[in-house]
């Protein structure tokens, strides 16, 4: 039996999915969520072998973001993008992050469905309706294509997950709630961030974010 974990920002969207996935044999959705966050925080706790997520789920970390965290930290688990996004930045990216299927939102159920029998058997699927070229390929293999937020790639976890709340202007107790830490230990993370950012004040880091695309607002 695989376990599946969806996360869509839409309550109606993961009903639905839910709905069709547990009339599959040997897949069980055990749970639901609504961000990115708190869908790294859910794989944290175990037992999900699959995972169905949207890239846009705003306000909160950007999706790509959240496949690319837990693709490092947890490999095993593998990532299906449900997404409207068709643009091939999108899919390219998602991919090279370490998604392992890709299926647009506005293809028939059959295309997701084979798509989560083929990463159950841990191989790729691509949607049909979408074509990748050898140039396609080249940018998803490449090693370059996170150059240009290297700062945001040398924070630690926890100071990952503390980035978006801060630039979604959670307060310091709502954050501490939210990560099950103290509002110490988020002011710490905070400092850290900014320093190694080379930030002033938040208005900077949520200009960070939205010009590299890791928050949807």
């Amino acid at each position: 039996m695989y376990n599946v974990l969806i996360a869509d920002d839409h309550a109606v969207v993961r009903s639905g999915l839910a709905y069709l996935i547990n009339q599959q044999a040997d897949f069980k959705v055990v749970d639901e969520e609504a961000n990115g966050t708190d869908t790294y925080l859910r794989v944290e706790q175990g037992g999900i072998n699959i995972l169905i997520m949207d890239l846009s789920m705003p306000p909160g970390e950007s999706g790509l973001v959240t496949t690319k965290r837990i693709h490092e930290h947890f490999p095993d688990i593998r990532i299906l993008i449900l997404s409207m996004h068709e643009e091939q930045a999108y899919i390219n990216k998602a991919i090279h992050n370490g998604a392992m299927s890709y299926i647009l939102k506005s293809s028939p159920d059959t295309e997701l469905l084979t798509g989560l029998k083929t990463i159950a058997h841990k191989h790729f699927y691509i949607d049909q309706n979408i074509l990748i070229t050898k140039s396609d390929l080249r940018q998803i293999n490449s090693d370059g294509v996170d150059t240009d937020i290297k700062g945001y790639n040398g924070l630690s976890e926890r100071e990952k997950e503390v980035f978006p709340l801060v630039a979604l202007g959670y307060s310091n107790k709502e954050i501490a709630a939210q990560l099950f830490i103290s509002t110490k230990t988020v002011e710490a993370h905070k400092a850290n961030i900014m320093r190694k950012l080379s930030l002033k004040s938040r208005a900077e880091l949520v200009r960070y974010a939205i010009h590299h695309k890791l928050i949807d607002v």
